[in-house]
């Protein structure tokens, strides 16, 4: 998925929306899948008009602008929503240093490990105030809104469970290297 998508997408959903309606959309729909930060979405904007896939709707005051979709815009949002492959995305940065934990302490390595599972715990309470505050009707925003948040929680809640899962591993290498290093030393004193 491209920031280019994600702003025509919602553009198409919300005819008539400012960079700030948008960018608003985005952290309460978009967020946990595709954040964009105010320089990328506004930036993103001047690339979409420049290209033609957008246009200004109306301009109002303090130089607000209201946006809408081109006709070559729904054509380049239709064709990436039917026609190119989604490429699933299978960098983890997380995971990775997961990989290298070997080479700290195991209670450093324990102490990576809860820090993701406090983290994900607060998302997952963040998701939920979320999805309790947004105003949901029937829309399509709204019925593929709650898909998206529903996918976050589940998402958060498993990586959450196996972090978790994982101290424990980790926490049972420790002791069984404790264990091992006992007995070796009793082995030498013989």
């Amino acid at each position: 998925m491209s920031l280019r998508h994600a702003v025509l997408g919602l553009i198409a959903e919300m005819d008539g929306a400012s960079g700030y309606d948008l960018l608003k959309m985005f952290e309460i729909s978009l967020g946990n899948v595709w954040p964009a930060r105010q320089s990328q979405l506004y930036g993103e904007l001047g690339k979409l008009a420049d290209a033609g896939l957008i246009e200004v709707a109306e301009e109002g005051p303090r130089g607000r602008r209201a946006y809408r979709i081109t006709e070559s815009g729904r054509a380049e949002l239709r064709h990436w929503l039917v026609d190119v492959p989604s490429k699933g995305s299978r960098k983890d940065e997380s995971l990775l240093r997961v990989f290298f934990l070997g080479l700290v302490e195991p209670e450093e390595a324990q102490h990576y490990m809860r820090a993701h599972v406090a983290g994900l715990g607060s998302y997952l309470d963040e998701l939920a105030a979320l999805e309790e505050n947004v105003d949901w009707g029937e829309d399509d925003l709204s019925v593929y809104g709650r898909l998206v948040i529903e996918y976050g929680k589940r998402f958060a809640a498993m990586r959450r469970d196996w972090f978790d899962w994982a101290a424990r591993e980790i926490e049972t290498l420790g002791e069984r290297g404790s264990e091992r290093g006992s007995e070796g030393a009793r082995g030498r004193e013989h």
